[in-house]
């Protein structure tokens, strides 16, 4: 076979040179045709596309064209010609063809159309390779350029924060642990407990929820920074939006308050979602044309509204009054539910809501506290179908309001040692937020659950690959 340089797919349809020989490499999606001729649907990945190759099937012989299956991956030389069908521009005459790898019809898994989301979970290795998955991980791939290009071009430093830790920065409890003691035959104190000084870190360690602690230290140097990594929570939560392994993207930033904290995170999400309109568009109405019909519309209706801003005790006001009967009873102090959150941004105001000014006890110990002494300077920005999509705060920069707060929630202060200094040298205010990556991908995409917006979800009894 003549070597040529490989074009992709994604570039093959856009040449116009008709009449010259390119090669394409990829997996077949459908064969199709006569004793005559046969169509190939080749894919490789770099677009939702297919091209189609076109074969003379008498120039090749059937016994060499059998085992071109859904499956099997090509290498094929052919003369690019004008599209005599609908809905491309292009086909290849196929000239040469080289078969990499052939896949059985009778085992391979992917070989009918129409899988189930649920029976693609359990192929997880595989299901790439459909177009549903494709789709969403050149999404997941613009997203994740989109969140670098975006703070990088603001002058935002991107900071490494620690997988591994000591600290559990929620107050959430559920977290893996990292130990390299004997499990079955851990090595104890005088009174019995786990003596994790013998352990590889000298003390307890854990897998990090949040990088946000470690990134306010990072913003009381660098001025603004962010982070985006795998966090992980060990709930026992079997939901469609729960992971155990999730990414976070938090930035926090010195000298903002609660205002510019808002403002940056509505500019951002638009940013985002503008980003994916104009880069990911043949994706996009793929997935609104399967799942989500409404998608592309819900997409501009956050990138052209814009984001009320609304007291919680407001929000619960509005709530109590609307007359909707709520499957959780809603009153001033309860944490809002998906429902009530949905409820503020769908039918009430029908624009994207930042909830501002919670009750301090429903929130976590680092944010602002009011001069009320009852509510803090957090935020949480609700989307419509999804509810919260990101939470932050103006964050406590009075190192002896914190104090008493740690101390008032018992937490172990031998712990926090190291973010308090924060506060007793040259301390200042300073905000952030997180953005789960899986719950935006969750949005753009138009899924309905979390697991089919990560290559290989991590949930309870489900960690192969």
């Amino acid at each position: 076979m003549e070597t040529l340089k490989r074009t992709k797919i994604v570039d093959a349809l856009k040449c116009t040179d008709f009449g010259s020989t390119i090669n394409v490499k990829g997996w077949v999606r459908t064969r199709r045709g006569n004793k005559n001729v046969s169509f190939i649907a080749l894919n490789d990945g770099s677009t939702i596309n297919n091209i189609q190759i076109v074969i003379d099937n008498e120039k090749f012989g059937e016994e060499f064209l059998k085992p071109i299956t859904t499956g099997a991956s090509l290498s094929v030389n052919g003369i690019l010609v004008e599209s005599q069908g609908k809905g491309q521009t292009c086909e290849i005459q196929a000239t040469e063809i080289e078969i990499f790898g052939t896949a059985d019809p009778n085992t391979y898994p992917l070989q009918k159309k129409g899988h189930t989301l649920e029976f693609l979970r359990e192929i997880a290795h595989l299901r790439p390779r459909t177009n549903t998955f494709g789709a969403i991980l050149r999404i997941r791939h613009n997203m994740a350029f989109a969140i670098h290009k975006y703070f990088n071009d603001r002058g935002y430093f991107y900071l490494h924060t620690p997988l591994i830790t000591a600290s559990d920065a929620e107050g959430a409890g559920a977290m893996f642990q990292v130990t390299t003691l004997d499990v079955e035959n851990p090595p104890r104190n005088e009174e019995g407990k786990i003596d994790y000084t013998q352990d590889f870190f000298g003390k307890s360690a854990n897998l990090t929820v949040s990088g946000q602690l470690e990134g306010e230290l990072g913003a009381m140097a660098l001025g603004s920074i962010y982070t985006f990594g795998p966090t992980f929570r060990a709930e026992n939560s079997n939901t469609p939006r729960h992971l155990a392994e999730f990414w976070m993207i938090e930035p926090e930033i010195a000298f903002f308050d609660i205002q510019d904290n808002m403002d940056l995170a509505e500019d951002f999400l638009k940013y985002l979602i503008q980003y994916a309109l104009d880069n990911c568009q043949d994706d996009l109405e793929f997935l609104s044309s399967m799942y989500d019909k409404e998608l592309i519309e819900r997409l501009k209706f956050v990138v052209e509204n814009d984001f009320v801003r609304l007291p919680y005790t407001e929000g619960v006001e509005i709530l109590k009054a609307s007359g909707e009967k709520f499957e959780f009873p809603v009153d001033w102090g309860t944490d809002l539910q998906s429902e009530h959150e949905r409820y503020l941004v769908e039918k009430h105001f029908k624009k994207p809501v930042i909830l501002t000014d919670y009750p301090k006890d429903i929130k976590a110990f680092y944010m602002k506290q009011n001069e009320d002494g009852k509510t803090v300077r957090a935020m949480d920005v609700l989307f419509p179908k999804i509810g919260e999509i990101i939470g932050g705060s103006q964050r406590e920069e009075n190192y002896d309001k914190l104090v008493a707060r740690v101390e008032e929630l018992e937490i172990p202060m031998k712990d926090l040692w190291w973010y308090l200094d924060t506060r007793r040298f040259g301390t200042a205010p300073h905000s952030g937020f997180g953005l789960g990556f899986e719950r935006l991908l969750l949005f753009v995409t138009g899924m309905g659950n979390i697991r089919d917006v990560i290559p290989f979800p991590r949930t309870p009894k489900n960690c192969e690959f």
